[in-house]
């Protein structure tokens, strides 16, 4: 099941409490698309000075290694693994650029989907808010929560057994 993490915009002057509908919802995991298109996908998603940085890295590796006599197949798959490593970082590249503007991280939810992940949340979110409050208050993690056992389990006795 995915997990999500959960941005709340900066808030605009006129208002004194979050809009729920400006939240975004960040999975974590591989973004395909961010590995097949990757400058487009930065684009799209408003990554621009990660935008900024890649194509300034990608050029300059390309232009080194081509320089110093490095054939195209090296060349594309250095190009390649830069694309992957933007595909894996995704999801940690969004959250630092909603960070960097201003947004805070305010929760963890999983869901089966982002829509389910959604209900998760702005359920556990409206049940927690009081009515009148100025600010929601946070959000607990919607993951299931550990429980703790005094059972040992394994090749170990129980604790207070005393055989050995």
């Amino acid at each position: 099941m995915p997990v999500f993490t959960v941005h709340e915009p900066p808030l605009r002057a006129t208002a004194n409490l979050p809009d729920p509908e400006r939240f975004v919802f960040v999975r974590d995991g591989v973004y395909v698309w961010a590995f097949l298109l990757t400058p487009l996908w930065l684009l799209w998603r408003g990554l621009w000075l990660v935008f900024l940085i890649y194509a300034v890295a990608a050029v300059a590796i390309e232009n080194a290694m081509h320089y110093t006599g490095f054939g195209t197949g090296s060349i594309i798959l250095v190009q390649l693994l830069i694309s992957l490593l933007v595909a894996v970082e995704a999801a940690s590249l969004r959250r630092f650029s909603l960070a960097h503007r201003g947004w805070k991280n305010i929760g963890v939810v999983s869901g089966y989907d982002l829509e389910d992940a959604e209900r998760r949340f702005y359920d556990t979110w409206v049940r927690g808010a009081p009515i009148g409050r100025a600010e929601p208050p946070p959000v607990p993690s919607v993951l299931p929560p550990l429980t703790q056992s005094h059972d040992i389990i394994g090749l170990f006795p129980e604790p207070e057994s005393g055989s050995r």
